[in-house]
């Protein structure tokens, strides 16, 4: 494989370094000035972080309240990060070169279960939201 070759193929991997994990950017997620968009049964709260790394991370919850069975969260997680994992691209090509790392929080917030297919759609589109809105050149 030529090294032409191996740059027209993209990875879609969800790496760990990929992961929000560190408390002190979740909680400033979740601080005032955080953006929020939503695309039902999706919403997402964004904001630029402080450490520099891969142009985007990614908190995926959901919620027991809304599922009680360990099973039926673990299954909606699992849809969610494929989703991103796939069209993550949608976002990350959109963000400028010289931009912070992005970290996304993405909470389920319906009560019932959605087949993958609406899942993919809804968060294609919560991409192309949040990149609309942090692609843009701030003045």
């Amino acid at each position: 494989m030529t090294n032409f070759a191996r740059m027209e193929t993209r990875r879609n991997t969800f790496r760990k370094r990929e992961r929000l994990t560190w408390k002190r950017d979740i909680d400033a997620l979740f601080d005032k000035g955080s953006r929020s968009f939503a695309a039902w049964p999706l919403r997402a709260v964004c904001r630029y972080g402080s450490v520099p790394g891969p142009r985007a991370r990614v908190l995926v919850s959901v919620s027991k309240r809304h599922f009680r069975h360990a099973v039926d969260r673990n299954l909606v997680k699992r849809r969610i990060r494929e989703a991103w994992r796939l069209h993550r691209s949608l976002l990350t090509d959109a963000l400028p070169a010289d931009s912070p790392t992005l970290n996304i929080a993405i909470i389920w917030l319906s009560d019932d279960l959605r087949d993958y297919e609406t899942t993919e759609r809804k968060m294609q589109n919560l991409m192309l939201r949040i990149a609309d809105a942090f692609s843009m050149p701030k003045s």
